[in-house]
Protein backbone atom coordinates (compact mmCIF):
# COMPACT_ATOMS: atom_id res chain seq x y z
CA UNK A 1 0.00 0.00 0.00
CA UNK A 2 2.79 2.40 0.94
CA UNK A 3 4.67 1.76 -2.29
CA UNK A 4 1.48 2.32 -4.29
CA UNK A 5 0.93 5.68 -2.59
CA UNK A 6 4.50 6.76 -3.17
CA UNK A 7 4.20 5.84 -6.84
CA UNK A 8 1.08 7.98 -7.12
CA UNK A 9 2.80 10.93 -5.45
CA UNK A 10 5.75 10.65 -7.82
CA UNK A 11 3.50 10.50 -10.89
CA UNK A 12 1.54 13.52 -9.64
CA UNK A 13 4.67 15.55 -8.96
CA UNK A 14 6.06 14.78 -12.41
CA UNK A 15 2.73 15.89 -13.88
CA UNK A 16 2.65 19.31 -12.20
CA UNK A 17 6.34 19.87 -12.89
CA UNK A 18 5.75 19.20 -16.58
CA UNK A 19 2.85 21.67 -16.56
CA UNK A 20 5.08 24.34 -15.07
CA UNK A 21 7.65 23.58 -17.75
CA UNK A 22 5.13 24.50 -20.41
CA UNK A 23 5.51 28.11 -19.28
CA UNK A 24 9.26 27.56 -19.37
CA UNK A 25 9.33 25.86 -22.76
CA UNK A 26 12.63 24.88 -24.35
CA UNK A 27 14.08 27.34 -26.82
CA UNK A 28 17.67 27.26 -27.95
CA UNK A 29 17.65 29.74 -30.83
CA UNK A 30 16.35 33.30 -30.79
CA UNK A 31 14.95 35.64 -33.41
CA UNK A 32 14.95 39.37 -34.01
CA UNK A 33 11.45 39.40 -32.51
CA UNK A 34 12.86 37.88 -29.31
CA UNK A 35 15.41 40.68 -29.13
CA UNK A 36 12.80 43.38 -29.80
CA UNK A 37 10.69 41.96 -27.02
CA UNK A 38 13.42 41.07 -24.53
CA UNK A 39 15.90 43.97 -24.72
CA UNK A 40 15.86 47.64 -23.81
CA UNK A 41 15.84 48.94 -27.36
CA UNK A 42 16.71 52.57 -28.25
CA UNK A 43 13.00 53.10 -28.91
CA UNK A 44 12.27 52.11 -25.30
CA UNK A 45 15.23 53.59 -23.47
CA UNK A 46 14.54 57.31 -24.08
CA UNK A 47 11.21 57.50 -22.18
CA UNK A 48 10.07 56.57 -18.68
CA UNK A 49 6.56 55.31 -17.99
CA UNK A 50 4.50 57.32 -15.50
CA UNK A 51 0.83 56.43 -16.09
CA UNK A 52 -1.50 54.20 -18.09
CA UNK A 53 -5.22 54.48 -18.63
CA UNK A 54 -6.36 51.24 -20.18
CA UNK A 55 -9.92 51.67 -21.45
CA UNK A 56 -11.22 48.46 -23.01
CA UNK A 57 -14.55 46.94 -24.04
CA UNK A 58 -14.92 43.15 -23.66
CA UNK A 59 -17.50 41.43 -25.90
CA UNK A 60 -18.01 37.84 -24.66
CA UNK A 61 -20.39 36.91 -27.47
CA UNK A 62 -17.71 37.49 -30.13
CA UNK A 63 -14.62 36.91 -27.95
CA UNK A 64 -13.33 40.27 -29.06
CA UNK A 65 -11.97 43.39 -27.39
CA UNK A 66 -11.50 47.02 -28.42
CA UNK A 67 -10.36 50.21 -26.82
CA UNK A 68 -7.34 52.36 -26.20
CA UNK A 69 -4.42 52.78 -23.83
CA UNK A 70 -3.37 56.27 -22.86
CA UNK A 71 0.37 56.22 -22.21
CA UNK A 72 1.91 59.02 -20.17
CA UNK A 73 5.68 59.28 -19.98
CA UNK A 74 8.63 61.47 -19.04
CA UNK A 75 11.16 62.25 -21.76
CA UNK A 76 14.63 61.17 -20.62
CA UNK A 77 16.39 62.09 -23.86
CA UNK A 78 14.95 63.67 -27.03
CA UNK A 79 13.95 61.03 -29.58
CA UNK A 80 11.30 60.72 -32.26
CA UNK A 81 10.43 57.01 -32.40
CA UNK A 82 8.62 55.02 -29.67
CA UNK A 83 8.27 51.23 -29.46
CA UNK A 84 4.90 49.90 -28.31
CA UNK A 85 4.14 46.19 -28.19
CA UNK A 86 0.92 44.45 -29.21
CA UNK A 87 0.63 40.83 -30.29
CA UNK A 88 -1.31 39.51 -33.26
CA UNK A 89 -4.09 38.96 -34.03
CA UNK A 90 -4.83 42.23 -32.22
CA UNK A 91 -4.22 45.34 -34.34
CA UNK A 92 -3.35 48.94 -33.61
CA UNK A 93 -5.92 51.03 -35.49
CA UNK A 94 -4.42 54.46 -34.82
CA UNK A 95 -2.11 56.42 -32.51
CA UNK A 96 -2.84 60.03 -31.58
CA UNK A 97 -0.71 62.64 -29.79
CA UNK A 98 -1.92 66.20 -29.21
CA UNK A 99 -4.71 65.73 -31.74
CA UNK A 100 -2.39 64.48 -34.48
CA UNK A 101 -2.59 60.97 -35.87
CA UNK A 102 0.88 59.42 -36.02
CA UNK A 103 2.54 57.08 -38.48
CA UNK A 104 3.16 53.54 -37.19
CA UNK A 105 5.58 51.02 -38.69
CA UNK A 106 4.87 47.42 -37.74
CA UNK A 107 7.56 44.81 -37.13
CA UNK A 108 5.82 41.68 -35.92
CA UNK A 109 4.63 42.33 -32.37
CA UNK A 110 6.71 45.52 -32.05
CA UNK A 111 5.22 48.74 -33.40
CA UNK A 112 7.32 51.86 -33.99
CA UNK A 113 5.50 55.18 -33.66
CA UNK A 114 6.96 58.25 -35.39
CA UNK A 115 6.35 61.29 -33.20
CA UNK A 116 5.69 64.73 -34.67
CA UNK A 117 5.89 67.08 -31.69
CA UNK A 118 9.16 67.97 -30.01
CA UNK A 119 10.09 65.55 -27.21
CA UNK A 120 11.86 67.90 -24.82
CA UNK A 121 13.99 66.33 -22.10
CA UNK A 122 12.17 66.37 -18.75
CA UNK A 123 8.76 67.05 -20.26
CA UNK A 124 5.73 64.89 -19.53
CA UNK A 125 3.94 63.70 -22.65
CA UNK A 126 1.11 61.31 -23.49
CA UNK A 127 -0.41 59.56 -26.46
CA UNK A 128 -3.40 57.32 -27.15
CA UNK A 129 -2.99 53.90 -28.75
CA UNK A 130 -6.26 52.55 -30.19
CA UNK A 131 -6.61 48.83 -30.87
CA UNK A 132 -9.08 46.02 -31.50
CA UNK A 133 -9.47 42.38 -32.43
CA UNK A 134 -9.86 38.88 -31.08
CA UNK A 135 -7.03 38.28 -28.60
CA UNK A 136 -5.15 35.02 -28.38
CA UNK A 137 -7.08 32.41 -26.43
CA UNK A 138 -5.20 30.72 -23.63
CA UNK A 139 -4.36 27.13 -24.48
CA UNK A 140 -3.61 26.04 -20.94
CA UNK A 141 -3.77 29.00 -18.58
CA UNK A 142 -1.73 30.18 -16.85
CA UNK A 143 1.19 28.29 -18.43
CA UNK A 144 0.16 29.17 -21.97
CA UNK A 145 -1.85 32.29 -21.44
CA UNK A 146 -4.02 34.89 -23.10
CA UNK A 147 -7.79 35.19 -22.67
CA UNK A 148 -9.75 32.36 -21.08
CA UNK A 149 -13.38 32.38 -22.30
CA UNK A 150 -15.56 29.96 -20.35
CA UNK A 151 -19.01 29.77 -18.79
CA UNK A 152 -19.98 28.98 -15.22
CA UNK A 153 -22.47 26.21 -14.55
CA UNK A 154 -25.33 28.72 -14.69
CA UNK A 155 -24.40 29.74 -18.22
CA UNK A 156 -22.84 33.12 -17.38
CA UNK A 157 -19.59 34.10 -19.14
CA UNK A 158 -16.54 33.43 -16.98
CA UNK A 159 -13.54 35.25 -18.42
CA UNK A 160 -10.00 36.02 -17.28
CA UNK A 161 -6.56 37.02 -18.53
CA UNK A 162 -3.15 35.51 -17.73
CA UNK A 163 0.02 36.37 -19.56
CA UNK A 164 3.30 35.92 -17.66
CA UNK A 165 6.13 35.14 -20.06
CA UNK A 166 3.87 35.52 -23.05
CA UNK A 167 3.52 39.17 -22.16
CA UNK A 168 0.76 41.66 -21.42
CA UNK A 169 0.91 42.76 -25.07
CA UNK A 170 -1.08 39.60 -25.82
CA UNK A 171 -4.17 41.60 -24.84
CA UNK A 172 -3.30 45.32 -24.51
CA UNK A 173 -0.74 47.71 -26.04
CA UNK A 174 2.06 48.71 -23.70
CA UNK A 175 5.79 48.98 -23.14
CA UNK A 176 6.14 45.24 -22.70
CA UNK A 177 9.43 44.96 -20.85
CA UNK A 178 9.74 44.44 -17.12
CA UNK A 179 12.47 47.02 -16.48
CA UNK A 180 10.07 49.97 -16.57
CA UNK A 181 7.01 49.69 -14.33
CA UNK A 182 4.26 52.25 -14.66
CA UNK A 183 3.89 54.44 -11.53
CA UNK A 184 0.09 54.22 -11.40
CA UNK A 185 -2.74 53.07 -13.60
CA UNK A 186 -6.46 53.36 -14.27
CA UNK A 187 -8.16 50.27 -15.67
CA UNK A 188 -11.61 50.87 -17.22
CA UNK A 189 -13.41 47.75 -18.42
CA UNK A 190 -16.77 47.69 -20.21
CA UNK A 191 -18.81 44.46 -19.98
CA UNK A 192 -22.47 43.38 -20.33
CA UNK A 193 -24.56 44.67 -17.40
CA UNK A 194 -25.21 41.18 -15.96
CA UNK A 195 -21.47 40.69 -15.38
CA UNK A 196 -18.89 42.14 -13.02
CA UNK A 197 -15.26 42.94 -13.84
CA UNK A 198 -12.60 42.78 -11.13
CA UNK A 199 -9.18 44.29 -11.85
CA UNK A 200 -6.21 45.53 -9.85
CA UNK A 201 -6.27 48.24 -7.22
CA UNK A 202 -9.41 49.86 -5.84
CA UNK A 203 -12.78 50.31 -7.46
CA UNK A 204 -13.43 54.00 -8.10
CA UNK A 205 -16.88 53.75 -9.61
CA UNK A 206 -19.16 51.81 -11.94
CA UNK A 207 -20.85 53.54 -14.87
CA UNK A 208 -24.13 52.23 -16.27
CA UNK A 209 -24.76 52.77 -19.99
CA UNK A 210 -27.87 52.84 -22.15
CA UNK A 211 -26.57 49.95 -24.28
CA UNK A 212 -26.98 47.49 -21.37
CA UNK A 213 -23.31 47.55 -20.46
CA UNK A 214 -21.41 48.75 -17.41
CA UNK A 215 -17.89 50.12 -17.05
CA UNK A 216 -15.89 49.54 -13.89
CA UNK A 217 -12.99 51.86 -13.14
CA UNK A 218 -10.16 50.41 -11.04
CA UNK A 219 -7.24 52.58 -9.93
CA UNK A 220 -3.81 51.20 -9.03
CA UNK A 221 -1.86 53.72 -6.96
CA UNK A 222 1.37 51.69 -6.76
CA UNK A 223 3.85 50.72 -9.47
CA UNK A 224 2.71 47.58 -11.28
CA UNK A 225 4.37 45.25 -13.78
CA UNK A 226 2.63 44.60 -17.07
CA UNK A 227 1.77 40.93 -16.60
CA UNK A 228 0.35 41.76 -13.17
CA UNK A 229 -2.52 43.69 -14.78
CA UNK A 230 -5.68 41.62 -15.23
CA UNK A 231 -9.39 41.52 -15.96
CA UNK A 232 -11.65 38.93 -14.37
CA UNK A 233 -15.25 38.85 -15.53
CA UNK A 234 -18.10 36.78 -14.15
CA UNK A 235 -21.26 36.53 -12.09
CA UNK A 236 -19.40 37.43 -8.91
CA UNK A 237 -20.45 37.68 -5.29
CA UNK A 238 -18.33 39.75 -2.92
CA UNK A 239 -17.39 39.59 0.75
CA UNK A 240 -14.60 41.26 2.69
CA UNK A 241 -12.80 41.70 5.98
CA UNK A 242 -10.32 44.05 7.61
CA UNK A 243 -6.92 42.67 8.54
CA UNK A 244 -5.03 44.57 11.24
CA UNK A 245 -1.57 44.45 9.74
CA UNK A 246 1.84 45.98 10.33
CA UNK A 247 0.87 49.20 8.53
CA UNK A 248 -2.63 49.39 9.97
CA UNK A 249 -6.02 48.22 8.65
CA UNK A 250 -5.81 46.35 5.34
CA UNK A 251 -8.90 45.61 3.27
CA UNK A 252 -9.08 42.01 2.09
CA UNK A 253 -11.77 41.49 -0.55
CA UNK A 254 -12.95 38.23 -2.06
CA UNK A 255 -14.82 37.75 -5.35
CA UNK A 256 -16.24 34.31 -6.09
CA UNK A 257 -18.85 32.77 -8.32
CA UNK A 258 -22.32 33.11 -6.88
CA UNK A 259 -22.72 29.38 -6.17
CA UNK A 260 -19.41 29.24 -4.27
CA UNK A 261 -20.06 32.02 -1.76
CA UNK A 262 -20.74 29.83 1.29
CA UNK A 263 -17.76 27.53 0.93
CA UNK A 264 -15.47 30.40 -0.03
CA UNK A 265 -16.23 32.20 3.25
CA UNK A 266 -14.90 29.17 5.09
CA UNK A 267 -12.10 28.13 2.73
CA UNK A 268 -10.60 31.59 2.31
CA UNK A 269 -9.68 31.72 6.00
CA UNK A 270 -6.24 30.74 4.70
CA UNK A 271 -5.89 34.29 3.29
CA UNK A 272 -5.58 36.23 6.60
CA UNK A 273 -3.44 33.38 7.95
CA UNK A 274 -1.17 33.87 4.92
CA UNK A 275 -1.01 37.60 5.54
CA UNK A 276 0.01 37.12 9.18
CA UNK A 277 2.76 34.64 8.31
CA UNK A 278 4.19 36.62 5.40
CA UNK A 279 4.17 39.96 7.16
CA UNK A 280 6.19 38.21 9.87
CA UNK A 281 8.75 36.83 7.45
CA UNK A 282 8.79 39.42 4.66
CA UNK A 283 7.61 42.67 6.19
CA UNK A 284 4.43 44.68 5.58
CA UNK A 285 2.19 43.78 2.68
CA UNK A 286 3.55 46.03 -0.10
CA UNK A 287 0.24 47.43 -1.41
CA UNK A 288 -1.87 48.66 1.50
CA UNK A 289 -3.05 51.58 -0.65
CA UNK A 290 -4.53 49.18 -3.23
CA UNK A 291 -5.81 46.54 -0.81
CA UNK A 292 -5.68 42.78 -1.27
CA UNK A 293 -8.12 40.78 -3.39
CA UNK A 294 -8.60 37.09 -4.05
CA UNK A 295 -10.60 36.52 -7.22
CA UNK A 296 -12.00 33.22 -8.51
CA UNK A 297 -11.05 32.46 -12.13
CA UNK A 298 -11.52 29.60 -14.64
CA UNK A 299 -7.87 28.49 -14.38
CA UNK A 300 -5.56 27.47 -11.54
CA UNK A 301 -4.37 30.90 -10.40
CA UNK A 302 -1.83 33.69 -10.85
CA UNK A 303 -0.03 36.43 -8.92
CA UNK A 304 -1.77 39.48 -10.38
CA UNK A 305 -0.89 42.43 -8.13
CA UNK A 306 -3.55 43.21 -5.49
CA UNK A 307 -5.85 40.97 -7.52
CA UNK A 308 -4.54 37.46 -6.90
CA UNK A 309 -6.48 34.92 -8.91
CA UNK A 310 -7.74 31.60 -7.57
CA UNK A 311 -8.89 28.36 -9.20
CA UNK A 312 -7.79 25.57 -6.85
CA UNK A 313 -11.31 24.12 -6.56
CA UNK A 314 -11.57 24.97 -2.85
CA UNK A 315 -9.16 22.18 -1.95
CA UNK A 316 -6.19 21.99 0.35
CA UNK A 317 -2.83 21.34 -1.25
CA UNK A 318 -2.38 21.62 -5.01
CA UNK A 319 -5.75 20.54 -6.41
CA UNK A 320 -6.08 18.32 -3.35
CA UNK A 321 -2.55 16.88 -3.50
CA UNK A 322 0.54 17.46 -1.40
CA UNK A 323 3.45 18.62 -3.60
CA UNK A 324 5.90 17.62 -0.86
CA UNK A 325 4.57 14.17 -0.05
CA UNK A 326 5.24 15.05 3.61
CA UNK A 327 1.64 15.60 4.70
CA UNK A 328 2.26 19.27 5.51
CA UNK A 329 1.20 20.38 2.05
CA UNK A 330 -2.40 19.44 2.87
CA UNK A 331 -2.53 21.90 5.77
CA UNK A 332 -3.11 24.88 3.43
CA UNK A 333 -4.47 25.84 0.03
CA UNK A 334 -1.39 25.88 -2.20
CA UNK A 335 -2.69 28.55 -4.59
CA UNK A 336 -3.75 31.00 -1.87
CA UNK A 337 -0.35 30.74 -0.18
CA UNK A 338 1.93 30.55 -3.24
CA UNK A 339 0.27 33.15 -5.44
CA UNK A 340 -0.15 35.57 -2.54
CA UNK A 341 3.53 35.12 -1.66
CA UNK A 342 4.26 36.72 -5.02
CA UNK A 343 2.94 40.02 -3.70
CA UNK A 344 6.35 40.35 -2.03
CA UNK A 345 8.51 38.52 -4.57
CA UNK A 346 7.30 39.39 -8.08
CA UNK A 347 5.07 42.37 -7.44
CA UNK A 348 7.06 44.27 -4.83
CA UNK A 349 10.50 43.06 -5.92
CA UNK A 350 10.35 42.45 -9.67
CA UNK A 351 12.96 41.08 -12.09
CA UNK A 352 14.24 43.47 -14.76
CA UNK A 353 14.80 40.61 -17.17
CA UNK A 354 12.77 37.39 -17.19
CA UNK A 355 16.08 35.48 -17.22
CA UNK A 356 16.12 36.33 -13.50
CA UNK A 357 12.65 34.87 -12.88
CA UNK A 358 14.11 32.86 -10.00
CA UNK A 359 13.81 36.03 -7.90
CA UNK A 360 10.05 35.58 -8.18
CA UNK A 361 9.71 31.82 -8.03
CA UNK A 362 12.49 30.65 -5.70
CA UNK A 363 11.53 33.00 -2.88
CA UNK A 364 7.82 32.35 -3.39
CA UNK A 365 8.22 28.57 -3.46
CA UNK A 366 10.27 29.00 -0.30
CA UNK A 367 7.38 31.02 1.16
CA UNK A 368 5.32 27.81 1.24
CA UNK A 369 7.93 26.40 3.58
CA UNK A 370 7.93 29.55 5.72
CA UNK A 371 4.15 29.40 6.01
CA UNK A 372 4.48 25.86 7.36
CA UNK A 373 7.25 27.05 9.67
CA UNK A 374 5.10 29.86 11.10
CA UNK A 375 2.13 27.63 11.94
CA UNK A 376 3.59 24.17 12.44
CA UNK A 377 7.21 24.69 13.40
CA UNK A 378 10.69 24.42 12.03
CA UNK A 379 10.82 20.63 11.83
CA UNK A 380 7.60 20.52 9.83
CA UNK A 381 8.89 23.15 7.44
CA UNK A 382 12.10 21.17 6.91
CA UNK A 383 10.10 18.08 6.06
CA UNK A 384 8.09 20.09 3.55
CA UNK A 385 11.02 21.66 1.72
CA UNK A 386 13.02 18.42 1.70
CA UNK A 387 9.94 16.67 0.33
CA UNK A 388 9.66 18.93 -2.73
CA UNK A 389 13.16 17.96 -3.89
CA UNK A 390 11.61 15.15 -5.91
CA UNK A 391 10.41 17.88 -8.31
CA UNK A 392 13.95 18.97 -9.18
CA UNK A 393 15.36 17.97 -12.56
CA UNK A 394 18.80 19.65 -12.63
CA UNK A 395 18.54 19.72 -16.41
CA UNK A 396 19.61 23.30 -17.07
CA UNK A 397 20.61 26.40 -15.09
CA UNK A 398 18.06 28.33 -13.10
CA UNK A 399 19.11 31.63 -14.71
CA UNK A 400 18.18 31.96 -18.39
CA UNK A 401 19.73 33.92 -21.29
CA UNK A 402 19.39 37.68 -21.07
CA UNK A 403 17.74 40.18 -23.43
CA UNK A 404 15.62 37.67 -25.39
CA UNK A 405 12.58 37.27 -23.10
CA UNK A 406 13.59 33.77 -21.99
CA UNK A 407 13.39 32.37 -18.49
CA UNK A 408 15.64 29.67 -17.07
CA UNK A 409 14.89 26.20 -15.78
CA UNK A 410 11.71 25.25 -13.96
CA UNK A 411 14.08 24.28 -11.16
CA UNK A 412 13.78 27.93 -10.14
CA UNK A 413 10.82 26.74 -8.07
CA UNK A 414 11.94 23.90 -5.83
CA UNK A 415 15.69 23.87 -6.39
CA UNK A 416 15.55 27.58 -5.67
CA UNK A 417 13.53 26.97 -2.50
CA UNK A 418 16.05 24.40 -1.33
CA UNK A 419 18.91 26.73 -2.14
CA UNK A 420 17.35 29.34 0.14
CA UNK A 421 16.67 26.73 2.83
CA UNK A 422 20.34 25.74 2.64
CA UNK A 423 21.31 29.38 2.94
CA UNK A 424 19.26 29.64 6.11
CA UNK A 425 21.40 26.86 7.59
CA UNK A 426 24.61 28.64 6.60
CA UNK A 427 23.52 31.86 8.27
CA UNK A 428 22.72 29.84 11.42
CA UNK A 429 20.64 32.63 12.93
CA UNK A 430 16.93 32.58 12.17
CA UNK A 431 16.34 36.15 13.29
CA UNK A 432 19.16 37.36 11.08
CA UNK A 433 17.70 35.35 8.19
CA UNK A 434 14.29 36.90 8.82
CA UNK A 435 15.89 40.35 8.90
CA UNK A 436 17.45 39.64 5.50
CA UNK A 437 14.12 38.60 3.97
CA UNK A 438 12.39 41.66 5.40
CA UNK A 439 15.35 43.82 4.41
CA UNK A 440 15.11 42.71 0.80
CA UNK A 441 11.50 43.90 0.65
CA UNK A 442 12.39 47.20 2.30
CA UNK A 443 15.58 47.91 0.36
CA UNK A 444 14.10 47.01 -3.03
CA UNK A 445 10.58 48.27 -2.26
CA UNK A 446 8.62 48.69 -5.50
CA UNK A 447 11.77 48.22 -7.58
CA UNK A 448 12.88 46.15 -10.54
CA UNK A 449 16.12 44.32 -9.80
CA UNK A 450 18.84 42.06 -11.15
CA UNK A 451 20.16 38.81 -9.75
CA UNK A 452 23.41 40.56 -8.89
CA UNK A 453 21.61 43.06 -6.67
CA UNK A 454 19.93 40.26 -4.73
CA UNK A 455 23.16 38.26 -4.43
CA UNK A 456 25.13 41.28 -3.25
CA UNK A 457 22.53 42.23 -0.67
CA UNK A 458 22.38 38.77 0.90
CA UNK A 459 26.17 38.46 0.93
CA UNK A 460 26.57 41.86 2.58
CA UNK A 461 23.89 41.30 5.18
CA UNK A 462 24.97 37.77 6.04
CA UNK A 463 28.66 38.63 6.17
CA UNK A 464 29.39 35.62 3.94
CA UNK A 465 30.87 35.76 0.44
CA UNK A 466 28.19 33.82 -1.42
CA UNK A 467 29.58 34.26 -4.93
CA UNK A 468 30.46 30.60 -5.45
CA UNK A 469 27.32 29.46 -3.62
CA UNK A 470 25.03 31.31 -6.03
CA UNK A 471 27.15 30.29 -9.01
CA UNK A 472 26.71 26.66 -7.96
CA UNK A 473 22.95 26.69 -7.48
CA UNK A 474 21.84 29.33 -10.00
CA UNK A 475 24.29 28.94 -12.89
CA UNK A 476 25.27 25.25 -12.76
CA UNK A 477 23.21 22.09 -13.00
CA UNK A 478 25.34 19.91 -10.73
CA UNK A 479 24.42 19.23 -7.13
CA UNK A 480 27.46 19.67 -4.88
CA UNK A 481 28.46 16.24 -3.66
CA UNK A 482 30.23 15.55 -0.37
CA UNK A 483 32.58 12.67 -1.07
CA UNK A 484 34.01 10.94 1.98
CA UNK A 485 35.62 7.81 3.39
CA UNK A 486 36.19 6.50 6.90
CA UNK A 487 39.13 4.22 7.66
CA UNK A 488 41.00 3.53 10.87
CA UNK A 489 39.09 6.23 12.73
CA UNK A 490 40.07 8.76 10.08
CA UNK A 491 37.52 10.78 8.09
CA UNK A 492 38.53 12.00 4.62
CA UNK A 493 36.19 14.39 2.82
CA UNK A 494 35.96 16.88 -0.06
CA UNK A 495 33.50 18.53 -2.44
CA UNK A 496 33.07 17.24 -5.98
CA UNK A 497 30.72 18.36 -8.79
CA UNK A 498 31.33 21.96 -7.89
CA UNK A 499 32.10 25.31 -9.48
CA UNK A 500 35.38 27.11 -8.90
CA UNK A 501 35.98 28.25 -5.31
CA UNK A 502 32.96 26.43 -3.89
CA UNK A 503 33.79 25.76 -0.23
CA UNK A 504 30.46 25.66 1.60
CA UNK A 505 30.68 24.44 5.19
CA UNK A 506 28.14 21.81 6.16
CA UNK A 507 26.71 20.32 9.32
CA UNK A 508 27.20 16.62 9.97
CA UNK A 509 26.75 14.22 12.85
CA UNK A 510 29.96 12.52 13.98
CA UNK A 511 30.45 10.57 17.17
CA UNK A 512 26.82 11.38 18.05
CA UNK A 513 27.64 15.08 17.95
CA UNK A 514 26.34 17.60 15.46
CA UNK A 515 29.19 19.73 14.16
CA UNK A 516 30.41 21.78 11.20
CA UNK A 517 33.01 20.58 8.75
CA UNK A 518 34.65 22.73 6.09
CA UNK A 519 35.19 20.81 2.87
CA UNK A 520 36.83 22.22 -0.24
CA UNK A 521 37.79 20.67 -3.56
CA UNK A 522 40.88 19.21 -1.87
CA UNK A 523 40.83 16.18 0.46
CA UNK A 524 40.78 17.00 4.16
CA UNK A 525 41.15 14.59 7.08
CA UNK A 526 40.12 14.53 10.72
CA UNK A 527 40.13 11.89 13.47
CA UNK A 528 36.82 10.44 14.57
CA UNK A 529 35.81 7.73 17.02
CA UNK A 530 32.74 6.46 15.24
CA UNK A 531 32.57 4.75 11.85
CA UNK A 532 29.56 6.60 10.54
CA UNK A 533 28.75 10.11 9.40
CA UNK A 534 25.35 11.64 8.74
CA UNK A 535 24.90 14.81 6.72
CA UNK A 536 22.21 17.26 7.80
CA UNK A 537 19.32 16.83 5.35
CA UNK A 538 18.55 20.55 5.51
CA UNK A 539 21.46 21.08 3.14
CA UNK A 540 20.62 20.49 -0.51
CA UNK A 541 23.62 18.34 -1.44
CA UNK A 542 24.39 14.80 -2.38
CA UNK A 543 26.62 12.46 -0.38
CA UNK A 544 28.94 9.80 -1.76
CA UNK A 545 30.87 7.34 0.41
CA UNK A 546 33.96 5.89 -1.23
CA UNK A 547 36.38 3.16 -0.25
CA UNK A 548 39.99 4.01 0.45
Amino acid sequence: MKNTFLSFVCIFLVSITNQAQELLSEKNSFTHQDTLRGSITPERAWWDLTYYHLDVKIAPETKSISGKNTIQYTVLEPYKVMQIDLQAPLKITKVVQNGKELDVKHNGNAHFISLIDQQQKGSIQSLDVYYEGKPREAKKAPWDGGFTWEEDKNGFPFIATSCQGLGASVWWPNKDHMYDEVDSMLISVNVPKNLTNISNGRLRNIEKHSDNTVTSHWFVSNPINNYGVNVNIGDYEHFSEIYEGEKGPLTMDYYVLRDNLVRAKNHFKDAPKMMKAFEHWFGPYPFYEDGFKLVEVPYLGMEHQSSVTYGNQYKKGYLGNDVSGSGWGLKFDFIIIHESGHEWFANNITYKDIADMWIHESFTSYSENLYVDYYYGKEASSEYVIGVRKNIKNDKPIIGPYNVNKEGSGDMYYKGANMLHTLRQLIEDDEKWRDILRGLNKTFYHQTVTTQQIENYISEQSGIDLTAFFNQYLRDTRIPTLEYSIDNNQLRYRWINIVEDFDMPIQVTLDNNKQWIYPTAEWKTMPIEDHTMEVDLDFYVEVKKVEN
